[in-house]
């Protein structure tokens, strides 16, 4: 019975130790995002950084995002997205590497924070007595958190942007129109001014016609009593 005891536990320390063997797998140290919040609808992509923290090479098989969509009208959509690395990844030890993962927002998603699960498929460099090979390795994941934001904010977004560009648009006629009148005002100013010397030119021109006048029949009469003078 004791033997039988002991091969039991002897096979259970085996399976711990073959378990704990795969689960050392590279470890997934970082997840970010292309942008800090989505709108339904949206694509984007995650950065998966796989860091390699074994004594031997590693590569990477494939990764795969799972993400729940919460629909508006309560029901849930599990969809998972894919990145096979072709060829597959190899990863040196101490070293890191970053894989993207794009992904697709349903229109209809409802608005939140919801959690994707990440994970990535890996193997690693094996040596033996008789030689050396890839084996399977654990499957590390990571759980970042995606903000959706509501579609109402991107229809209020739209409609301030248009008011602002409306805005400006009012202003610059205003400045044109400012600067019209004001071009009118100093054109008034300009037709006035030229209008009064035109006024002064011509008061100008009948007093000297009249002097003219004056001076000719002052010398007229000069003259007429010069000759008269003469013939007495």
């Amino acid at each position: 019975m004791w033997i039988k005891r002991i091969s039991i536990a002897l096979m259970l320390v085996c399976s711990l130790v073959l378990i704990s063997s795969i689960a050392e797998a590279a470890t997934i140290i970082e997840c970010a995002f292309d942008k800090d919040w989505y709108y339904p609808g949206q694509t984007g992509y995650i950065a998966v950084t796989v860091y390699n923290d074994k004594e031997s090479t590693v590569r990477v098989d494939k990764l795969y995002a799972t993400i729940d969509h919460y629909y508006n009208d309560g029901n849930v959509y599990r969809q998972t997205f894919f990145n096979y690395p072709d060829p597959p990844k190899e990863i040196l030890e101490g070293e890191s590497y970053a894989f993207n993962i794009d992904f697709s927002l349903p229109t209809n998603i409802a608005p939140g924070y919801t959690t994707l699960n990440v994970k990535a498929e890996t193997e690693i460099w094996t040596y033996y007595q008789n030689g050396s090979k890839w084996e399977e390795s654990g499957h590390p994941t990571y759980s970042p958190t995606l903000y959706i934001e509501s579609p109402y904010k991107s229809q209020l977004e739209t409609q301030e942007a248009a008011n602002q560009e409306l805005e400006a648009t009012n202003q610059e006629l205003d400045a044109a129109n400012q600067q019209v009148t004001k071009q009118l005002h100093e054109q008034q100013i300009l037709n006035q001014q030229i209008t009064n010397i035109m006024y002064i030119l011509g008061a100008t021109v009948v007093i000297l016609t009249a002097v003219v006048a004056v001076l000719l029949i002052i010398l007229r009469k000069a003259r007429n009593f010069a000759l008269s003078q003469a013939v007495a």
